[in-house]
Formats: structure tokens, sequence, C-alpha cells
């Protein structure tokens, strides 16, 4: 398999894009849904791999011979390890989604009308 590319990346943020401009439109939950759950997978999901790819990309940083072995860099790597360990916190969010799955089916039999005059 080839090494990414930036290219290869900005498809996948145009990708996000275009799923989060289809969200805005307000499609059915049945349709949303399952769009985003490979996202918001528990062991492969956004939060798990982005956290994955910034301390990746921390201990590269480290361990390159041409970082500067200055303060400043230590403090700019270890923020890098600080937002991993801050993505690896939505690893959860998968109960979320299985949460709101089973409160759209729960209103959804409930019949018609709005959360208030159920």
């Amino acid at each position: 398999m080839p090494d990414p590319t930036a290219e290869d990346l900005r498809a996948v943020t145009e990708t996000l894009s275009r799923l989060t401009d289809y969200l805005r439109s307000g499609p059915d939950p049945d349709e949303a849904l399952p769009l985003v759950e490979p996202l918001l997978d528990e062991l492969t999901g956004l939060p798990l791999q982005f956290a994955d790819t910034l301390r990746a990309l921390a201990r590269a940083l480290h361990d390159h011979p041409d970082t500067p072995r200055t303060t400043e860099a230590g403090l700019l790597i270890a923020q890098l390890r600080a937002a991993a360990s801050a993505q690896d916190d939505h690893h959860a969010l998968h109960y979320l989604l299985d949460d709101l799955r089973d409160l759209y089916d729960d209103g959804a039999a409930d019949g018609p009308g709005c959360a208030w005059c159920r």
C-alpha cells in the first residue's frame, strides 16, 4: 500500500465536509445514524484513529534527528500528546450513538407528534 498523500487526506476531509452538509439538511435519522456509525466505531472510529495519528506524529517528531532539542519543541510535542489523550476521551461516543438509535426507535414507536405531546 502506498504512503498516504496530502491529497488523500484532503479527500477524506472533503468527504467529512459533505457528510456535515448532508446532516445539516435534516435527513431522516434512519439514514443519518448509519452514516455516522463507522466514524464512531469503538475500535476503529475517528476519535481513536485521530488520537493514534497525533501520537504517531509526536513520536516521529520527537525521534527525528532534525527536531530541535529545545524546551519549546518539547512543549509542542507534549501538546500533541495531550491532544491525543483528549481524543481518546471521546472513544465512548459509540455508546451515545447506540443511545440515540434507541431513543429514536422508542420515539418512532410512540407515533407522530412532538416529544412533549407524548
